[in-house]
């Protein structure tokens, strides 16, 4: 913690104007004096802004400059508002307005309606998408769910950049975006959802920019009284300012400049839904006497971290890069970065489990600890790594796998499969596990190839394709499976993700973490494919997958963790490469890129399923090969069992009954899923070899450190033909 960035849980309210200045640094403190003129703060990531802005609003109130009646702070999410307001009355400011855009202009709205148009303000609707589902048909438009969201999507973007129906084809093309269907078609239908929405007497979130704008445009008298009531404006987040919410500033402002701005434009990461760093850019063109002040002292994160911030930021191209900040921590030195490879995705989610539960182990409380993700449909591999590990978490910004409507009717529909599955003539001609899902999935919406651009349809199409992932695995795992095995299968897993939520490991996508900040971060999937997303094609769409990544490293404060699988699942082709953002940052990748640092990076340690993190530099990989017959094994299930699954195995039968009953016991006990204390194939590997010794155990794909700590010695036991936790008294 430092002066700059924390407060006490219950801090003195300063005695007076001067003493709010206490605990600035410099540059702060430039902005908290700065309270005449427009004012332009470029804020890079843990620099202490919103510290600066509640100070600088703090001492113009305490200093009587400013009325706190007349101050309207503006910012984007609810949660930000209500810190800001917190912060305001510690500061002996309380009675300052801080709002959303939308909050300030649905409060104007409700106030000015009945004298502007007269009546009372229509009635804001809940659940705009079953408008637009209306709209739709009335069209006679089919839209699955998928399209439906992304169709309800273009519609907000449509409206937050002020482009009519007519126009939307022509300009959407004009913005690089991938409609969900043909772009007449989008046009027609929202249309239709305006029309829908007159005659039904609603308005929508956006209407309430929009009509607040109509009304400060139309009607003077208005405008003059909004701008008689407020003479001073702050805005958090000015690189997320969308054209419609820039013209209701405009008209809030009126002649005036009385006005401060803060943001950082390498930070913009939400233009998909019309937000644009041009605003903050052209700041000083539009008020050429402008004051702008660059807080670049960083006291979030370790130097280590901000040295790897910097050197992302290094290789960006565009106009938003030619304004980059160069932050400089204020910390002491810290860890290095660590990356790490795997094998594949499954790997890469053990090995983050087990770094999790050993750091929670030596004191590092899991709300400290995010794992951080691009897309949604990575989550469940990590619920379900950490589930086996036993380390509590909680999902922000995304519903658990299992809840998904995607899954659950997936699920459902695999289940009917499984009961019914011989009257489906889908399944006629489908000879296997993984083939009879890809059948009944295919009813659901998944398709071989991935639908292109990004949104709702390709979240539901990953989710899906999570789900053939998984019975692709689970096949190779158990070659006798059925799709009522799969189905049990699920329900376990499901079961086992269900438990009561206690404060843990923060799961969120890298876009929901914005904003937020924990000790430690693990950036999992960071390759290419994933970071950059494929369907990024423009350089723009290449640059804001750059500051999303740049975003996420900065949630960090004193480790960090970059990984990355080459290939997807066990024994698939590692035809992976980390990401184009790691090059010349990464070792073995460069020379380093990062420029105002001296802190070289971590190495790259090659993970491995099952174990710790192998010695840092590359190892040759010994293909893995059938202890019976000497072929090179590429199959999961094989590679755990070290044979073909033809070759004949040696399974002391016996022992492996006795695994099974001593397993059972294990998993009601833990209220866990049997799978999550050993697979049926690792009991298999265990029963062939019998290991003698706890080197032998600890050798077998499947067993892992944690779990070889947990129950290595009940298993020695068991294969020594002794009951379990009883003690070998041979000696």
């Amino acid at each position: 913690m430092t002066a700059a960035t924390h407060s006490s849980l219950f801090p003195q309210v300063p005695d007076t104007a001067d003493a709010v200045l206490d605990g600035l640094d410099p540059e702060q403190r430039e902005v908290a004096t700065a309270l005449h003129g427009p004012v332009c703060v470029l804020a890079g990531a843990g620099t202490g802004k919103t510290r600066a802005i509640t100070h600088r609003i703090a001492y113009g109130v305490r200093s009587g400059i400013l009325q706190p009646s007349s101050v309207l702070a503006v910012t984007f999410t609810n949660r930000a508002a209500g810190e800001m307001r917190g912060r305001l009355r510690q500061l002996g400011a309380g009675g300052v307005q801080a709002r959303t855009f939308h909050s300030a202009a649905l409060r104007q709205l409700q106030y000015f309606w009945p004298k502007a148009v007269g009546g009372g303000l229509p009635r804001l609707v809940d659940r705009k998408i079953q408008l637009v589902a209306d709209a739709a048909a009335a069209c006679r438009i089919r839209l699955d769910r998928g399209e439906l969201r992304d169709v309800t999507g273009e519609i907000e973007w449509s409206k937050v950049t002020q482009t009519v129906p007519a126009d939307y084809p022509a300009l959407a093309a004009k913005a690089g975006r991938e409609a969900p269907r043909d772009p007449a078609e989008v046009a027609r239908i929202y249309s239709a959802y305006e029309d829908l929405k007159r005659d039904r007497g609603v308005i929508d979130f956006e209407d309430v920019l929009l009509l607040t704008v109509g009304v400060l445009q139309d009607r003077h008298d208005i405008a003059e009284q909004v701008r008689s009531q407020y003479q001073h404006f702050v805005v958090d987040e000015y690189q997320d300012v969308s054209p419609l919410q820039q013209r209701l500033l405009e008209l809030w402002l009126g002649e005036r400049d009385s006005l401060c701005v803060v943001g950082d434009a390498s930070q913009t990461i939400y233009s998909f839904t019309g937000a644009t760093p041009d605003h903050l850019l052209d700041f000083r063109v539009r008020h050429p006497r402008a004051t702008v002040v660059k807080l670049v002292r960083d006291y979030r994160s370790s130097p280590q971290v901000v040295h790897l911030a910097n050197g992302l930021l290094s290789a960006a191209r565009g106009r938003a890069a030619e304004h980059r900040l160069e932050l400089v921590s204020q910390r002491p030195p810290g860890a290095e970065p660590v990356y790490a490879e795997y094998p594949d995705e499954p790997a890469e989610a053990e090995g983050a489990a087990r770094r999790i539960a050993d750091l929670i182990a030596s004191g590092v409380p899991a709300a400290e600890v995010a794992v951080l993700f691009r897309t949604n449909s990575q989550s469940e591999t990590y619920e379900q790594a950490l589930a086996d590990a036993g380390v509590p978490y909680q999902l922000r910004g995304a519903e658990r796998f299992f809840d998904r409507p995607e899954v659950r009717k997936a699920w459902s529909a695999l289940r009917a499969a499984a009961r019914f599955g011989g009257n489906d003539a889908l399944l006629d001609d489908a000879d296997d596990l993984p083939s009879q899902v890809r059948a009944v999935l295919s009813g659901e919406g998944w398709t071989s190839r991935p639908p292109a651009g990004s949104g709702a349809v390709r979240e539901r199409w990953e989710s899906l394709a999570a789900l053939v992932n998984l019975a692709q695995d689970f096949a190779a795992a158990r070659t006798e499976a059925t799709l009522a095995d799969l189905v049990a299968e699920l329900d376990e897993r499901a079961n086992a993700q269900h438990a009561p939520t206690v404060q843990g490991v923060t799961l969120a996508s890298l876009h929901s973490a914005k904003g937020l900040e924990w000790d430690v971060v693990f950036l999992v999937g960071v390759a290419e494919g994933m970071m950059p997303i494929t369907y990024a094609k423009t350089d723009g769409q290449i640059e804001e997958e750059r500051r999303l990544l740049y975003v996420g490293v900065t949630r960090a404060r004193e480790h960090l963790f970059v990984s990355w699988a080459l290939a997807r699942s066990p024994g698939g082709r590692g035809g992976r490469r980390p990401s184009r953002f790691l090059d010349g940052l990464r070792p073995g990748s460069g020379a380093a890129a990062g420029r105002g640092g001296g802190v070289a990076a971590g190495g790259v340690e090659r993970g491995v399923r099952g174990g710790g993190a192998t010695a840092v530099g590359r190892r040759s990989r010994t293909p893995a090969r059938c202890r019976v017959c000497g072929r090179t094994l590429t199959d999961a299930g094989e590679m755990k069992l070290m044979r073909c699954e033809g070759c004949p195995s040696d399974m002391d039968e016996g022992l492996y009954e006795r695994l099974r009953e001593w397993r059972a016991v294990q998993a009601e006990r833990s209220g866990q899923p049997a799978f999550c204390v050993f697979t049926d194939k690792t009991l298999m590997a265990i029963a062939e070899s019998a290991p003698d010794d706890a080197g032998e155990l600890a050798r077998i794909p499947g067993v892992g450190v944690r779990k070889f700590k947990r129950f290595g010695a009940d298993v020695l036991a068991i294969c020594a033909g002794r009951e379990a936790g009883e003690e070998d008294r041979s000696d």
